[in-house]
């Protein structure tokens, strides 16, 4: 009973932020649903067809969003916009919780997005947990300072996602002559990693075996 408590305990932590995520989606529909939608329905109403007025309103609110988004892009590159932008994300990261799921998203996309210098940049294979078997890495800098002065070798910094979920994983501190160096692209590699071998340069979906 004790193992079996554990491993629901681990099990919640797993699935908590997405259930948390889901849930925060839906209470920000239903609220866009109730405080935009419907009103902006009620008001076309007299001038569309009934059922229309709905469809029009939710059309312009996924337009609206689309025009939103591009304009917080544009505004990102003016320093007075980009300067609120990282004053009302800190304040997001101090908030419990939604801040940790926020501040890994928010890692995750800058290390394939290519907004963090030396993150992700090439990937590799190395012999993990032990020799004879190897893992996909991804190097994301060459090691400095204290764990540089005490290794013999030039130790690199490489992370070793989980299958099928790339968002954990393992800091490996590896001697660069020990890694094997992919040609594939970052993408290429975490496309194999989350599909667990099925999908990846060079090899074929089953779509495509069954062809």
């Amino acid at each position: 009973m004790r193992f079996l408590w554990r491993s629901f305990l681990t099990g919640l932590l797993v699935i908590f932020p997405a259930l948390l995520t889901i849930f925060i989606l839906q209470l920000l529909g239903g609220w866009i649903v109730q405080v935009v939608i419907n009103p902006l329905a009620r008001l076309l109403s007299p001038w569309v067809a009934p059922g229309w007025g709905t469809v029009m309103a939710r059309t312009a609110i996924w337009v609206g969003f689309v025009v939103f988004v591009i304009l917080l892009g544009i505004g990102t590159r003016i320093l007075v916009v980009r300067r609120l932008l990282n004053m009302g994300e800190g304040l997001v990261r101090r908030v419990p919780m939604v801040g940790k799921i926020y501040g890994t998203v928010r890692e995750i996309a800058e290390a394939f997005g290519g907004g963090r210098r030396g993150a992700f940049t090439r990937v590799v294979l190395l012999q993990w947990p032990r020799p004879g078997l190897y893992a996909v890495g991804f190097v994301t800098s060459q090691s400095e300072g204290e764990v540089q002065e005490k290794t013999p070798g030039t130790v690199v910094s490489v992370f070793v996602p989980t299958t099928p979920n790339p968002t954990s994983g393992y800091l490996i501190l590896a001697e660069r002559d020990q890694l094997i160096p992919m040609e594939m692209s970052v993408e290429d590699g975490m496309r194999l990693v989350v599909s667990g071998g099925v999908v990846g340069p060079g090899v074929k979906s089953p779509m495509e075996n069954n062809r």
